[in-house]
Parts: C-alpha cells; structure tokens; sequence
C-alpha cells in the first residue's frame, strides 16, 4: 500500500508538468483540481495545504523544487549552447564582410509554391500547405546581407541555430516558418549543433532541399551542404525599417580577441584605404560563401573557425 505523495510506478513528467510546477511556484497556489495537478501531488512534488481559514493552496515540495531547479539548469544549458552557436555564425559571417543581425523580427509573403512538398519527401508528417499566399512574422536567429552599393547584390541569408534534435525535428515539420525564411532571403542554413557523443543531432539528408546544413566539427563550423541560391528581386520597405531600427552586430562584440588584436583583415573600417570608392562587381553576386578561404583556419578566442 502507499501513501500520499508514493506511488510504486514513476509517473513520466512532461514539458506540461514541469510547466505546471513553475506556475505554482511563481503563483499564490491557488489549486486547479485537474489531472496534471493530481499526478504532481502524487509523485511527491506537490503538496496540498490549509491556512487558519481552511483555504486550500498548492505549494512545491522539497524534491519538486530540486527537479525545478535541474529544469531550470537544463534549460539554461541548452540556451548557452545555442546562443555560443548562434554568435560563432555571426562571427563567420562578419568576416565574410556581411552585415550581421541577431534575432531579428520580420515579416514575409510565404507564397505556395514557396512551400512546394518535393516528392520524395514526408508530406503526410508536415502541416498541410496553404492555399494561397500568407503574411508570416519570424524570427531568424542569424540574418546577414552583404557590404555593398548594389541592391541585387545583397543576397540576404538566414541561418537557423539548432541545437536540439526535438526542436529541429518539430521545426522541420512548420512549413509557413520555413517559407518566411526562403521569402525573406536568397539562402537559408540549418546550422546544427551536436550530441553529448559530439556527434550531429542530424544529417544533410534529413534537411529539406531548398536548404543549406551546417555543423560544428573539431571545434569549427563547416559547411555540409550548400543552400542552393534562389531568384531574389530586393528587401521590401518593412525589411528595411525594421533593419534601420534593429542595431547590427558590432565587429568589436565578436572579433575582437582576448588579447586586444583584430583580424585586420577582417576589420576593412579601420582602414581607410580599404575598399575606398567600391564599385559592385559580377564577383559580389557570387556565393554566400568564398569557398577559396575554407582551407585557412584563424583561431578566434577558445575556439577556431573556417576563415
């Protein structure tokens, strides 16, 4: 027989209860009566009580704040994982002389045939496609255009960080957020991080096509597969508004080393003969990426990454 707060079996806690421990923490406890809090007060992570006036409220107990606390942890882990991948993109991408946002909020025109379904692909485990063209908000982790005078030489890129297999697998499945993505720019990465083997958390081939894969290998950031390049006429007036307001990425925040030195041939702004009177070139509407400097390696704080 077992009494409150035992049981014989381990009730399985989901996203929903660890939520649901948060909420009573944060809140006055107020109780709900509902199956989740029934579960939470039977594996001993909650307990019911009474003040002077018989009112009922809901308090964590010790072992519910210490797996709160490893929640918590957990997710602070996994959020510094994503915001160091997050910043090495950014770091390459500066020295690829781009200009470089983080966490920007934009808005595209997701259009049908933007979210074509290839034949061999999953289509029953994806949401079914729209109809007809959508306004979609997004939010890319790593959104860069190119240095340059010449609106069609832009070439906007976004790269979205993941660094959980779960997350990926989910994100892969929302179509309308990864048709925001190829509305809004000519190239789009999937940037993955690894497992606790140090092993990817997936593979090219698990990526859509119309995407690019990138990963973390040795300590640097290789490229996987290519993003194909798409048509991509220019940025509408709301992109560029909302470019105005956003503050770029400042080189000193991510290049500059320990030791004071920059890269000065990546910081050409300190250098005022450098690029003086730029003249776009068929070379500027090439690749995101110049493959000709893959094979040098430049070590950048703890870490290294492909110059």
């Amino acid at each position: 027989m077992t009494g409150l707060g035992q049981t014989s079996s381990p009730i399985p806690l989901t996203r929903r209860h660890l939520t649901r421990l948060r909420q009573i923490h944060r809140s006055s406890g107020w109780p709900c009566h509902d199956g989740v809090e029934v579960e939470l007060i039977v594996a001993g992570l909650v307990e019911s009580v009474r003040d002077s006036q018989d009112r009922e409220t809901l308090r964590l107990t010790p072992a519910g704040l210490e797996r709160l606390a490893g929640s918590l942890s957990a997710n602070r882990s996994a959020r510094d994982a994503h915001e160091a991948l997050v910043d090495e993109v950014a770091r390459w991408m500066l020295r690829e002389k781009r200009i470089v946002w983080k966490g920007l909020s934009l808005r595209a025109r997701v259009k049908p045939d933007v979210l074509a379904i290839p034949a061999d692909s999953d289509a029953e485990a994806a949401d079914p496609q729209p109809v007809s063209s959508t306004w979609k908000w997004a939010m890319p982790d790593v959104f860069s255009v190119r240095q340059t005078s010449v609106e069609a030489y832009l070439g906007p890129i976004v790269h979205e960080i993941k660094v959980s297999r779960a997350d990926l697998l989910g994100d892969l499945k929302r179509l309308e957020k990864r048709g925001a993505y190829l509305a809004m720019s000519q190239q789009v990465y999937y940037v993955l991080g690894n497992k606790a083997n140090g092993q990817p958390i997936a593979q090219p081939d698990e990526i859509p096509r119309e995407c690019g894969v990138m990963w973390c290998a040795s300590g640097r950031l290789e490229v996987a597969r290519m993003a194909p390049r798409r048509p991509f006429e220019r940025l509408r007036f709301d992109v560029w508004m909302a470019l105005a307001k956003a503050a770029p990425v400042r080189r000193d925040e991510l290049l500059l080393l320990e030791d004071g030195w920059m890269d000065e041939e990546v910081d050409a702004s300190t250098n005022p003969t450098a690029k003086q009177g730029e003249q776009a070139t068929e070379a500027e509407a090439g690749d995101g990426f110049d493959a000709s400097r893959s094979s040098r390696i430049k070590t950048l704080g703890t870490g290294q990454l492909w110059l």
